[in-house]
This record gives C-alpha cells, sequence and structure tokens, in this order.
C-alpha cells in the first residue's frame, strides 16, 4: 500500500489534495486509481486510512477515513553517531528509519576526520528527505529526526529524561545492554574509536560500553546493527507468547 507523509494540520482534515510531484508520481508513475487506499501519517506516529476520491487533469482528492496502526517500536530509540561519508550518512538514515529509528543525530567526536567536521545544514536537510522518502516506502508513521552536528558533551547535558544509553566499544561487554524504559540512545563512534577523555566522559556519566564483536565494523554497520538488535529485543519483550 502506497504510504504519503503530510504536515500535521493536513493530517486532520477531511480531504487531502495532491498536487505538483507528488501527483505525478502517484498518478502517473505508480497509476493509482479512484478508489484505492493509501496510507496518510502524519511524521509524529499517526496513521490514517486514505481513499482515491477523485483524479483530474493536474490535482487529485484522496478522502481520510479511519485511524490506521502506526507501526512504531514500543522503544523510542535514538542514534548518536559520528558522521560517516555523505553517502553513506544518506543510506544509514534511510536504513536506520526503515528499521525503527526515532532520531539520528551526528556526534562530532575527538576522532572525527576533517571533512566530517564539515559536516553542514545542506547534509542534515538531505538526509532529512531521505528520511521522508523511507517512510513511504517502509509505511511506518514517525520521521525521525535528522540533526547535527552536535558536541558530545552537549548531547549528554540534554539527554531525554528516563533514557538508557549504552556506548559502542570494542573493549565493551559483549551482553546486549539491560533494557527497560521506553527510550533508549545508543551511540556509535567514528571507525577510529571513541578517545580516552570520551570515554573518560562515559564512565563518569554511567554510561556502559558494548561491543558487537571482535570485527571492525564501519560506523554506519555498527549504528544499523545496534539499531536492529535493540529494536528487536525490545519488540520480544513487549511481545506476548504467540503474539507477532
Amino acid at each position: 500500500m502506497t504510504t504519503h507523509v503530510v504536515p500535521p494540520i493536513e493530517f486532520d482534515s477531511s480531504e487531502l489534495e495532491v498536487t505538483g510531484k507528488t501527483y505525478h508520481h502517484f498518478f502517473r508513475v505508480k497509476r493509482l486509481q479512484v478508489g484505492e487506499d493509501l496510507r496518510i501519517v502524519d511524521g509524529e506516529g499517526r496513521a490514517r486510512r486514505g481513499v482515491v476520491a477523485r483524479i483530474e487533469r493536474a490535482h487529485a482528492v484522496i478522502a481520510l477515513g479511519s485511524a490506521e496502526p502506526s507501526r512504531e517500536s514500543a522503544l523510542r530509540l535514538e542514534l548518536w553517531v559520528a558522521p560517516p561519508k555523505p553517502d553513506r550518512a544518506a543510506w544509514l538514515v534511510e536504513k536506520a528509519t526503515e528499521l525503527g529509528a526515532a532520531a539520528i543525530r551526528f556526534v562530532a567526536t575527538d576522532r572525527a576526520a576533517r571533512d566530517e567536521r564539515a559536516f553542514g545544514a545542506g547534509q542534515v536537510l538531505r538526509l532529512h528527505r531521505i528520511a521522508i522518502a523511507a517512510v513511504e516506502q517502509c509505511g511506518r508513521a514517525v520521521v525521525p529526526e535528522v540533526s547535527g552536528l552536535h558536541r558530545l558533551e552537549q548531547l549528554l547535558q540534554r539527554e531525554p529524561a528516563g533514557a538508557k544509553l549504552v556506548a559502542l566499544d570494542a573493549g565493551g561487554s559483549p551482553s546486549l545492554p539491560a533494557g527497560g524504559g521506553a527510550l533508549g540512545v545508543a551511540l556509535v563512534g567514528p571507525e577510529g574509536g571513541w578517545s580516552g577523555e570520551e570515554r573518560e566522559l562515559f564512565v563518569r556519566r554511567a554510561i556502559p560500553l558494548w561491543s558487537l564483536g571482535e570485527r571492525v565494523l564501519r560506523v554506519e554497520t555498527a549504528a544499523l546493527a545496534a539499531c536492529a538488535r535493540l529494536l528487536t529485543a525490545a519488540h520480544s519483550v513487549d511481545t506476548p507468547p504467540g503474539g507477532p
């Protein structure tokens, strides 16, 4: 089923007008027809059923109906990641969105490469558009926040209340971090690893270190592996025996 992200103010309407590039994609490329169902989401967690009501020469009208499941995890997981190269950052955002990450925040670390420190607003805007496209591809209801570049200390000073933080590190425990709570943050450093000062910061803030294994993973690989394992673990806890 086709998913379409709309602003919250449009989500609450009874009808939605589709024009421009979206109209072309839906009704010229995908060739949607009158009566076909769509999934309309507001990017903040709400979803509704939509039905194509009318198709005109340059616009179409979608009638909005009943609420639909959000398809979101009970765990709101944020990834705080040292930025990889632009093409890899785009892949990371796309796949983390599909997996269910609630936010991807790029972090300036002590061992970041020079070109990584130049990560700017234009890249963030492009990555936000990639996240929207990924939401429409996979059918979830939340468009993850994409932000950066942040200093690690600044993020830690305003960490989400009640969040369970864990930092990926080759010297960490191989055991999956203990669960609990609806908020989680996975910190992923650069391929050169965290600096001694950053590890000391984790110790002071009682942030556990977690290892994904003996192999050295690229930043985006480690971030997605951690995202998948943490969200899968949360789902297995929340799902009763015999559930989906």
